[in-house]
């Protein structure tokens, strides 16, 4: 168990690397100035659970040769590299055509695919986006991706997205020897880790923002009523909880098969902890589609008590309506001007004529009252 603890532990902040590429691929160029920018985030040979050659930057040409010489593995980090970037990287390591593809171009499903002898796994790490008011407009989860190809003696992560950088986990590992000696594999199931404990915290920052919707929708607003929200604020956390569930529910089947089936280049003493990953994962599943539906269930309520509000109005003014009728009714009748209408030119016609209105309006007003439309 301490392998999984020394991997959530702080980490000191990393080094920049200054690795570079030629853009013909195939080819690497270890002369171009170190400012020169570059997909290569790192490039570090691992022997005996330690980073070999500190003192400089390796190529990865250089690495593997190393690699392929002395033992070990490599580890490259690659940050939205173009095609001809990762051309050169895809030849040396003999990679699918078809996994370079989806590393280059991104926009992918969680997924886990076997080519020869690597594997290609897709992770989408999501990161939530504070805010002081959630709105009909907020952006309440950012996603990137994550593309990994483990190998015998490597391993080529391929990042999209300004998120989700894996410069403190490297430094985990590289503090945890004993872990990073297992291999390729063991890269595999720290980055498994990483993006599923970061799917744990995000899933808590979206209840608080669902439990505010929700209390805000059901708190009574006047004479003791729900007083709502704004349906368009529930309908984009709807939107964003989507999002969410669109990177957690497709990754659920790669980690029962990275936790239950044995595979050649997965350490049997690692896989025992992807089952621990697996379980996480399963947990925010949970969340996440009981955030769905509660959220459903939060839009029906609002939406049913606007409803309500609107029938309430016009009860209103229906009653407001029948009450005015009646004097509108007695003015329309003596306002048509016939010389022959009864009472006309009686003393006290004009004075019982408007009693007997205001009775009838006032009798009217209490029995609308009494029945709860006004």
């Amino acid at each position: 168990m301490s392998m999984i603890h020394n991997l959530r532990a702080a980490v000191r902040p990393s080094r920049p690397s200054r690795l570079s590429l030629r853009k013909d691929g195939g080819v690497y160029d270890a002369t171009r100035p170190a400012e020169a920018v570059t997909a290569v985030v790192d490039c570090a040979v691992y022997r005996d659970g330690a980073r070999v050659g500190f003192e400089r930057n390796l190529t990865p040409h250089e690495a593997i040769r190393q690699v392929r010489r002395d033992g070990g593995f490599v580890w490259i980090g690659l940050h939205e590299p173009s095609e001809a970037e990762f051309a050169g990287i895809a030849a040396e390591f003999g990679l699918h055509p078809l996994a370079v593809e989806d590393a280059v171009h991104a926009h992918q499903r969680p997924k886990l695919e076997r080519y020869d002898d690597t594997l290609f796994t897709v992770f989408k790490t999501i990161h939530y986006v504070e805010h002081d008011e959630l709105t009909a407009t907020s952006e309440v989860v950012e996603s990137g991706e994550v593309m990994c190809f483990t190998g015998r003696d490597f391993f080529i992560t391929v990042r999209h997205g300004g998120q989700g950088s894996l410069r403190a986990l490297r430094h985990r590992l590289q503090d945890d020897p004993e872990l990073l000696a297992k291999g390729p594999s063991a890269v595999l199931h720290a980055i498994a880790d990483h993006v599923v404990d970061g799917y744990v915290a995000v899933a808590d920052a979206v209840q608080d923002d669902i439990d505010e919707v929700e209390t805000e929708v059901f708190s009574p607003g006047r004479k003791g009523t729900p007083r709502g929200t704004d349906a368009g604020r529930i309908y984009q956390l709807k939107r964003e909880v989507m999002e969410f569930k669109r990177a957690v529910l497709p990754l659920v089947r790669p980690m029962q098969l990275l936790s239950e089936r044995p595979m050649r280049l997965i350490d049997p003493d690692i896989q025992k902890y992807f089952r621990d990953v697996a379980d996480h994962l399963a947990r925010v599943q949970e969340q996440v589609v009981g955030f769905d539906e509660l959220l459903n269930s939060i839009l029906q309520a609002n939406l049913a008590q606007a409803s309500v509000a609107q029938n309430e109005d016009m009860r209103k003014i229906t009653s407001w309506a029948a009450i005015i009728a009646v004097p509108t009714m007695v003015c329309g009748v003596y306002g048509m001007n016939f010389d022959y209408m009864p009472e006309t030119h009686w003393k006290y016609g004009y004075p019982v004529v408007l009693g007997v209105t205001v009775a009838l309006c006032l009798g009217i007003h209490r029995t609308l009252k009494r029945n709860g439309w006004l």
